[in-house]
């Protein structure tokens, strides 16, 4: 039997994987917020509720791969302006993506590599407002 917070979840889980949102958990315990994880990477605790992010962060760090794939595609470490970090790739040519430079998230999950997928926004980072 399901409570009304597994209820909560499913709903959660189909709307990102229409791609509608990225959806990360924060930890009851002490706030940190974490992608994609079962326990608190900070104090070790399993009381996580799922929240909706609001898409913008910045690269962190970037990298091309020319494996595996017919033409060179990055990977980037994005920071989330809600504190976790997440692996996904930004749109764009892959020798135009740098550290700090600002990004919003295009889809939630890419269909092949179902990573989070990005686009670069105006201006390099400077600073949460």
């Amino acid at each position: 039997m399901l409570g009304s917070g597994s209820v909560e979840r499913l709903d959660t889980a189909s709307a990102e994987r229409a791609g509608d949102v990225l959806l990360f958990q924060r930890c009851n315990w002490c706030a940190t917020a974490m992608y994609n994880r079962l326990l608190c990477h900070v104090c070790g605790g399993s009381d996580l509720r799922t929240e909706a992010s609001a898409g913008t962060g910045v690269v962190r760090h970037s990298t091309v791969i020319h494996r595996n794939t017919p033409a060179a595609r990055n990977v980037s470490l994005v920071e989330m302006a809600e504190g976790f970090t997440v692996r996904g790739r930004v749109m764009g040519s892959p020798a135009t993506i740098h550290s700090g430079d600002r990004v919003q998230l295009s889809t939630a999950q890419d269909p092949v590599r179902r990573q989070p997928v990005f686009q670069l926004t105006d201006g390099p980072y400077g600073g949460w407002n």
